[in-house]
């Protein structure tokens, strides 16, 4: 074998190792886990807390604690899902003038950007999109982790406030911030399988 066949044979060899060693490096995505998980939230008319939750929502998340920066979280939330505990709030959330489901059956959060904010934190910011108007928000995420090998689960956990008026939710009489405040609260805890651990 000649050396120059040798030296392309190596350089092709080095070449296509630095192309799929960061394809093999990658964390596989997380599995959400439903039934173990929850997403709600907290409004207050007049001054009186009003509690809510969404009861339908997938996630696509690929965290590796190590190089948070490459990691990805991609979350889908049913509209029509949301309910109060009143029939009669239920019946007028996806209207609308609130959520306006038929047109926009489906709210999505999208990753830009992940770092460390300390052992098992993170600030996750990415576009929020609500009838489709999208604005940038950022969330405070901890991730805990309990069982070890196959049995291991995360719990991946937090809170931020949005303002719904930004997303015209509630309009013509219900913009009035006297009557129902524009700040809504929206907690999350998602059990998830596979995460790489924090």
């Amino acid at each position: 074998m000649s050396a120059r066949l040798l030296l392309t044979l190596t350089l092709a060899a080095a070449l296509l190792g630095a192309l799929v060693q960061p394809a093999l490096a990658q964390p596989k995505p997380a599995v959400l886990q439903p039934a173990a998980s929850e997403v709600a939230f907290t409004t207050r008319q007049m001054g009186v807390p009003v509690e809510g939750k969404f009861g339908k929502f997938s996630a696509q998340i690929t965290l590796d604690p190590k190089t948070p920066e490459s990691g990805s979280v991609a979350f889908t939330i049913e509209t029509g899902s949301a309910r109060l505990g009143s029939a009669e709030l239920d019946a007028e959330v996806p209207k609308p003038t609130w959520l306006s489901v038929a047109k926009f059956p489906q709210a999505r959060f999208q990753s830009t950007a992940i770092k460390a904010n300390g052992p098992g934190r993170f600030e996750v910011a990415g576009k929020l999109t609500i009838k489709g108007i999208v604005r940038d928000v950022s969330v405070p995420v901890q991730v805990t982790q309990a069982g070890t090998g196959a049995a291991a689960v995360s719990t991946a956990s937090g809170s931020f406030a949005i303002k719904r008026l930004a997303f015209m939710v509630g309009e013509g009489e219900w913009t009035d911030t006297s009557l129902l405040a524009d700040e809504v609260q929206i907690r999350f805890r998602l059990q998830l399988a596979g995460l790489t651990p924090p």
